[in-house]
This record gives structure tokens, sequence and C-alpha cells, in this order.
């Protein structure tokens, strides 16, 4: 399939999204009730499913008085002007916390926990100079991006601080430098995925990252949290893409990525690479971008079970199939899908899905090589069909679990990588602590799963379970997803593949990286964040203490 302009099945990722609603994910207006065919799978899959009572409307909902005084206002009034220092209900409760199903689940309640300001800066200097003045008076400081978060990094945590404000980077937004020679590009941290996709256009390119979050997540963010995109497998992670960063800090700034490569010492550009806004703010990401494709080819595929389609994407990773995308739905999530779509007489069927989707130059021949590897490991292809299905949705994931909140069900997503070796007992590991959880809590639950990103020695699994949500849907999720981090360090996964640390995460970091590891943070965090301003809780914890700083973490 050609393309004028890389547009094909699917929406053009350029088009920039309509500002996120309050209490759900993204546009109210893409929003839609569930398909009469997922409608009619969950009496069978989960039993009896109660309605919960409306949530309040953003005018009902109330708040801590916020504890950001006169005088703070003014001081940070002094720096970005008035408008940009918010301390009004409504910006308070929409920088609130990320996009999880807890966090959507808070936002239900009639009195919520949310930040006491929210700060606006314009610029590199103006984030450094609400640096300063957050530390001089003694404020935590959680940064925000696209507010996507779904693993606590953006929740309005004040430590042991007087209070707490979101700072705000969408004014940071923006292509700074383009340097068509050497194929780089310079981004403001607050671009947003479709913005930054737009502005690359204007020049032939493209950064070709697309999280199921892009629609609102940014470039700083992206970074923040060493993303993975759907199209990992041909463009790489986020991370491969970054040359340099620009970084604010309570005590200092960098500017790093000199050269394309270096011996000059450790390469500090990674340390920020998953840091979360824990040693500071991160104003500028310098990215390698490419061509925009001219050329998009798709085909889906069906193979008799998971483990032979695991199999089939292990020789693909291995043997250099050249896909830009490559998926495995599990048996469960086959049938949903097709349910989604509305082909209910197949919603049951048997057997595992993958979707490939190619572009660029050599579609054709990197298509023959994949095909021929997934038909000798076992795989049958079913031409386009599915393939466009996904690709046309592949953003929309999260509208569908707004729908089964309102419906009675809980529906949440986690996810974990390991090598191939492992991905078996893995995957086993985490279904066992999610069937028993919800068993001990007297409940049902539907457990889907898929592989969304390769490599040569191994995979991620990414899991979304639906569940009646019951009474306590809170502390009954909190208890289980204890026991699922507990299941994933045992079967040697890692916590998180790509939806970051936060401070859901935090507690299994150490016995990731191992103490060694956390004292090194710490000792990093002292040195640029002697206060412990900077997102406490977040990715090492608030029970870890940075030693010889007053606030701790």
């Amino acid at each position: 399939m050609s393309f004028e302009n890389g547009r094909g099945a699917g929406e053009d990722p350029a088009v920039v999204a309509a500002p996120m609603r309050w209490d759900g994910w993204g546009d109210p207006a893409r929003a839609e009730p569930l398909p009469f065919a997922v409608r009619s799978l969950l009496p069978l899959l989960l039993g009896r499913i109660r309605r919960p009572a409306p949530a309040p409307a953003l005018e009902d909902v109330r708040l801590e008085p916020s504890a950001f005084t006169v005088r703070d206002a003014d001081a940070f009034a002094a720096l970005l002007g008035a408008p940009h220092v918010r301390t009004d209900a409504e910006a308070r409760i929409r920088h609130a916390g990320g996009r999880s199903t807890l966090d959507l689940l808070r936002r239900r309640d009639a009195f919520q926990v949310a930040p006491d300001a929210v700060l606006l800066p314009g610029s590199h200097d103006e984030v450094v100079a609400c640096l300063r003045l957050a530390a001089e008076r003694d404020m935590a400081v959680i940064p925000f991006g696209g507010g996507t978060s779904v693993v606590g990094a953006l929740d309005p945590e004040r430590g042991t601080h007087r209070c707490v404000v979101s700072l705000d980077l969408g004014r940071l937004s923006g292509l700074l430098r383009y340097d068509a020679v050497s194929a780089e590009a310079v981004l403001a941290a607050g671009t947003t995925g479709p913005e930054a996709e737009r502005l690359l256009a204007a020049h032939g390119m493209e950064l070709g990252h697309y999280p199921q979050s892009f629609r609102y997540a940014t470039v700083g963010g992206f970074a923040a949290a060493r993303s993975s995109g759907q199209n990992s497998a041909g463009n790489g992670r986020f991370e491969g893409m970054v040359t340099g960063i620009r970084v604010a800090t309570p005590t200092g700034d960098l500017a790093l990525g000199r050269a394309p490569g270096s011996a000059a010492g450790p390469d500090l550009i990674r340390l920020f690479l998953g840091s979360e806004g824990i040693l500071g703010v991160i104003t500028e990401v310098t990215v390698r971008v490419h061509p925009r494709p001219d050329e998009r080819v798709l085909e889906s595929w069906t193979f008799p079970d998971f483990a032979t389609g695991v199999d089939a994407l292990r020789r693909v990773a291995q043997h250099g199939g050249g896909p830009t995308v490559i998926r495995l739905s599990d048996e469960a999530e086959t049938g949903v899908s097709l349910a989604q779509v509305g082909r209910i007489g197949k919603a049951l069927a048997k057997g595992a899905s993958a979707v490939t989707v190619f572009e660029g130059e050599d579609v054709v021949a990197r298509r023959a090589r994949t095909g021929a590897l997934l038909r000798a490991a076992g795989g049958t292809s079913l031409g386009e069909g599915a393939a466009e299905d996904w690709l046309r949705t592949r953003f929309d994931g999260p509208y569908l679990r707004d729908a089964l909140l309102d419906a009675g069900v809980f529906c949440e997503t986690l996810e974990t990588a390991t090598t191939w070796s492992r991905l078996s007992g893995l995957r086993d590991a985490v279904t066992t602590a999610l069937k028993t959880g919800f068993a001990d809590a007297g409940r049902k639950v539907f457990v889907m799963c898929h592989v969304s990103h390769v490599y040569p020695t191994g995979a991620s699994l990414y899991f979304t379970l639906l569940a009646p949500l019951g009474s306590d849907p809170l502390d009954a999720w909190t208890e289980i997803k204890h026991a699922v981090g507990d299941a994933i360090m045992a079967a040697g996964g890692t916590i998180s593949h790509h939806h970051a640390v936060g401070r859901d995460h935090a507690p299994w970091l150490a016995e990731e990286i191992g103490e060694t590891g956390i004292r090194i943070l710490a000792a990093v965090k002292r040195e640029l964040d002697p206060h412990g301003i900077m997102n406490p809780g977040a990715v090492i914890g608030a029970a870890t203490p940075v030693p010889g700083s007053a606030a701790g973490v």
C-alpha cells in the first residue's frame, strides 16, 4: 500500500489532539459507549456487574485549601507573569495525577488531593528560576508534561515540604533547531507527539515514536520515562533516538550531547533518561530524525496458540525480518479485539493473532522476508484486514477503558519484559498472581496479554485485565498489584519495560538495580537536589533517605 506524505490506513499522526478531559482519557468528543459485542461478552467473562455511582461534576469536586500563599503567588508572578500562576480549583484538579485506572477512580471521589498551585514557565530560564524559588520557599515540585503517567509519577506528593506545586511544561513547545545535514532536531520538552510530527513534517522528516499515549504525551515525558513506541521494531526505543538533552536542576544546568559518539567519561544523558523528574527538569531534547516514509504495507497473521506465535516473533527478531511494527496478541486478547470491531462471530475463536507493519524503503522485500519466517514458524497470513483495524484504532484503547469503568468494570494494564527463555514462565507467573489475587478478593478476572516490543534476546509482555469493580477497587488492586510485582521479580522480569517507575513501582527498584544502584541514584539526587524538592517519593521512594539532605527524598 502506498500513501502520500506518510499517510495511509489510520489517522495522520501529525494532527494535534483536542484538550484532555479532566476525569478520563483524551478528547471527550472521541469517547464512545461500549460496543454491543463487548457488552455481550462481559457477563460471560465476569458474571454480574453493577454500575458504579456517577462521578461528580468538576465544579462539585472539593479540595483542601491551597497552602500556596499570596506571597508565594506574588513571587512566582514576578517570574512568570500572573496568568501563568494558577491556584484555581480547575487547574489544580487537572494536575492531580496521571491517567492510570487508580487515578481515574480517585477522580470519581467528591474530595480529591491536588497540588497547591500550577506553574507554567515559558522558557528554560524560567524553569531554573522556578526551581530556585521553590527550594527557597520549601515547595515540592512535580514536573508535568502530557499528564499521561500510569505509575503514580504525577501524584501531588509534598513529602516533608510546606506545599507542592505542579510545574506544567506545556508552554515549552516547538522545534527549536533543525539540522538537515545531520538529520537532527532539538525539540522543547513540552512538545506533544503530534506537534513534533507536524513540525518535522514541514521538513519532510519524522521522529516516528508512537506510544499509545502519543496524542497527549510530550517529548520531555518520552525521555523522562524511557518510553517505547509501537514502531519500536523498526525505529527503536525513544532513548535510542536521543542524542542530546538540556536539564534544569535546583543546583545547576546541564547541556549534554556534544557529539554522536564519545568516550568522555560515563554518558550522563542516560542518567536523565528515566529519571522521572527526581533529579531536575528536562527542558530540551535533541533527537535523530529520518525521512517520512512514502510507503506502508500491512499484514495480519494467525497462529495455533500464543507459544507458537512467540517463537515466530523470536525468529524475526533474531534473524532480521525487518518489520517496523510487529505485535502478537494471545487468544484472549484476540477474541476481545475481534469483538471490538464487530466480528462477534469470531470473538471466541481459538488461536493467537499478530499484525506486522512495514514502512519506508524496501517494504515488499522486508514483508516477504518476515512472512517467510512467520510462515516457517507455523503462522498463516490473513491479509491486511486485522492490521488495518489495529492501525486505525491504535491510540483509542484508553477510551475503551473509560467506557468499561462507566459500566462497572475495572480495567487496568501492566507490563514487563524478560529474555525469550524466561518469557513463558514470566507470563504464567503474572497470570497466576492476578487470578489468585482476584479470587481471594471474591471476583472473577479476565486476563489478556500481548507482545509489542521485541529484541534479539527477549521481548516485552503487556497485560490487560478486566474484573468487576466491586466495593473497594483501590484497596483490592493495591494488594493484588503488590503480589504481581513480587511475581515479576521472582520470575526474572523487569518491574517496568516502558511505563517507568513512578511511585507505584518504587518498592521493587532496589531488587532490580540493587542497593548499590539505589545509593548511586540517591547520591546524584543529593548533589542536584539537596533539599529533596523534586518529585518526592518517585522512583527511589519516600522511604529512601537522601544522606546529608534536610528533607530526604
